[in-house]
């Protein structure tokens, strides 16, 4: 089978908290109980829901997000997730046809069902209505006659009895149903301020969540018309992403004579070192982001900033992702020894790139506890959440970007940071409003804003080419 024409299904909801992560996952590992090679995705820029995937299939969950990267990289990046796979499980975001804010259909579960050519399942939370559930899935099936919704599956059904006139109501409707699951909230995963806990953190009860929420789905849906579902999806005429390739094309701007492609298979000597942050305390990342940093030549090495008091031999550079920071301020900066190596690495003028939970790494405290130093900065937590998707522009000159490299991002925290001096801004936002927003100070560009690398991959070949000179 190609990886074009591999069977596929995106998992889809009228709105949040219907259940689209139980059954997705559930599918994803009942699927691979089964024998089947699953490749599994989540629309969007979640981080925590593709852990659980990767949980479920034994594969690095990867996103699929229209605005991020555009939606000329949706099917690439879908088809190198897939390749060698036998099924693929696509999880929405949000409610269907919920996209990014003022932007159409652009980035919703329906644009990316669109542009995968793949069948609908729409999981429907039934916990507080009977008939009423034809009259919605009705409008959600005719609402956009190109989005395909090939059958339902009900959650949260109380009785056999409440299970019947659901059926009864469908029936009118002409949309399959292809599960019942009932109230279980066994296979419930815990929230906080971000949302789902993710893997890394509580690992042996995430292994019993996704094995009982196999169970359930195997219990509850019909798993073989669900895969005869998947194989209707249409061929893509697309050719799969490729992280070598990406690296090697132009970037979108114009770049100074030593920023030229393939200046990195020049360059004299081993490949540098990039060191990677990971553990419990930083686990927001794009797996694109390490594949593309092996394709310019670098040796990517990840640590554990809470385990770990050095950072890897050699290292020449740094990033360091997303995650929660805030849950373990304190553990952190308990690992002196690793926080005075990065402000090592940081003052030596080596390339260094920060997101989010990297930004409040760098800063001088955060709620009280000291940290790295590197930016003269203090970070807090608030009750207020900063969300949404970003239109940004480089300020100018940095080790990811050269001044006027435009990018979209997405915000999401729940933090300040309060700024002292010596830094430049890193990006001019014009979404929502405009404003700056991050820092650049040396090698160092730290931001909030979460960009995926894979829309401008001249960032990680920018990144590894000063790793090489700095």
């Amino acid at each position: 089978m190609s990886a074009s024409s591999v069977p596929r299904l995106v998992i889809a909801a009228p709105s949040s908290r219907s259940g689209k992560t139980t059954v997705a996952t559930g599918l994803m590992a009942a699927f691979a109980a089964r024998g089947l090679a699953v490749s599994p995705h989540k629309v969007g820029p979640d981080y925590i829901d593709p852990g659980y995937h990767a949980l479920a299939t034994g594969r690095v969950g990867r996103n699929l997000d229209a605005y991020l990267c555009g939606p000329e990289l949706v099917g690439p990046l879908f088809l190198h997730g897939a390749r060698g796979c036998d099924i693929a499980v696509v999880e929405g975001v949000m409610g269907m046809y919920d996209g990014a804010a003022g932007e159409g259909e652009l980035a919703s579960t329906a644009h990316v069902a669109k542009l995968l050519r793949a069948p609908v399942v729409l999981v429907v939370d039934a916990s507080s209505q009977s008939r009423s559930v034809a009259a919605l899935v009705h409008g959600f099936v005719s609402w956009d006659p190109e989005v395909r919704v090939g059958g339902v599956i009900l959650n949260k059904v109380a009785s056999d009895r409440h299970e019947e006139l659901l059926r009864e109501a469908l029936e009118q409707v002409g949309v399959p149903v292809l599960g019942v699951l009932r109230r279980a909230p066994q296979v419930d995963t815990p929230s906080r301020h971000l949302g789902l806990v993710p893997v890394a953190e509580r690992r042996a009860e995430a292994v019993e969540a996704v094995a009982a929420m196999a169970a359930q789905v195997a219990a509850g849906c019909d798993l073989d018309a669900l895969a005869g579902l998947a194989r209707s999806a249409g061929a893509l005429s697309c050719a799969a992403w490729d992280a070598a390739e990406a690296v090697s094309l132009p970037t979108h701007h114009p770049t100074r004579s030593d920023e030229r492609p393939g200046r990195q298979a020049r360059a004299a000597g081993a490949a540098p070192t990039v060191a990677v942050a990971g553990g419990s305390a930083f686990t927001f990342s794009y797996a694109e982001h390490a594949e593309l940093l092996t394709a310019a030549g670098a040796d990517v090495v990840p640590f554990d900033p809470l385990r770990d008091e050095e950072l890897p031999e050699g290292t020449s550079g740094l990033v360091i992702g997303g995650g929660f920071p805030e849950v373990y301020a304190s553990e952190l900066s308990a690992n002196e020894t690793l926080r005075k190596a990065v402000a090592d690495l940081a003052i030596s003028g080596a390339p260094v790139a920060a997101e989010c939970a990297g930004l409040l790494y760098l800063c001088r405290e955060l709620d009280g506890q000291p940290m790295c130093g590197v930016l003269d900065a203090g970070a807090r937590m608030t009750g207020r959440l900063t969300l949404g998707y970003r239109d940004a522009v480089a300020v100018g000159d940095s080790v990811l970007a050269a001044a006027g490299t435009r990018m979209r991002g997405h915000e999401f925290h729940r933090t300040v940071v309060e700024p002292g001096s010596g830094a430049d801004p890193a990006w001019g936002l014009r979404t929502p409003r405009r404003r700056v927003e991050g820092f650049v100070q040396r090698g160092v560009h730290a931001s909030y804003l979460h960009t995926h690398w894979a829309a401008e991959p001249g960032v990680a070949r920018r990144f590894v080419e000063r790793c090489r000179t700095s």
